[in-house]
């Protein structure tokens, strides 16, 4: 994790003396100052209409150094960390078993907390999932919406 800015650093060690003086939680990764606003304005984070304000913007950037998802908010809203965390938890998941994560998971209104595994590309494939399927092995709608648990 890693916080940039364009803020001046010394309103960083405020802002992170503010949080464990105030609040008792120490901050435990990096916060760039960016203070010429040149990274921000790459990442699309300076707020069109508003020069001097930054957009609260999130990237998850996995281990291979790809960026596999981006959450803006405007200054007006904040973080859902719980969706952040869903975010991570579900991207993880997705790679260990090659699945897709439903909306919502793991508390999706169709399927709860089962993954969904990718469709067939061919013929053998679709049928091979509704053979799965009349076994028990996974669960199906049709050929093309498979699930199951992880």
């Amino acid at each position: 994790m890693i916080g940039l800015s364009i803020d001046q650093v010394f309103s960083h060690i405020k802002w992170v003396n503010w949080i464990k003086e105030t609040l008792g939680i120490e901050i435990q990764f990096p916060i760039i100052a960016d203070e010429s606003g040149e990274v921000a304005k790459l990442f699309g984070m300076i707020h069109p209409e508003k020069e001097a304000n930054t957009v609260r913007a999130l990237f998850i950037i996995d281990p291979n150094g790809i960026l596999r998802a981006m959450l803006y908010y405007p200054q007006e809203l904040g973080r859902n960390i719980d969706e952040v965390l869903r975010m991570v938890k579900g991207l993880q998941l997705s790679d260990k078993e090659n699945v897709a994560i439903p909306a919502n998971w793991p508390n999706n209104e169709l399927i709860g907390d089962k993954v969904i595994i990718p469709p067939a590309e061919d013929e053998k494939t679709a049928e091979e999932r509704l053979k799965q399927a009349k076994e028990k092995k996974i669960e199906c709608y049709d050929w093309w919406f498979c699930y199951k648990s992880v």
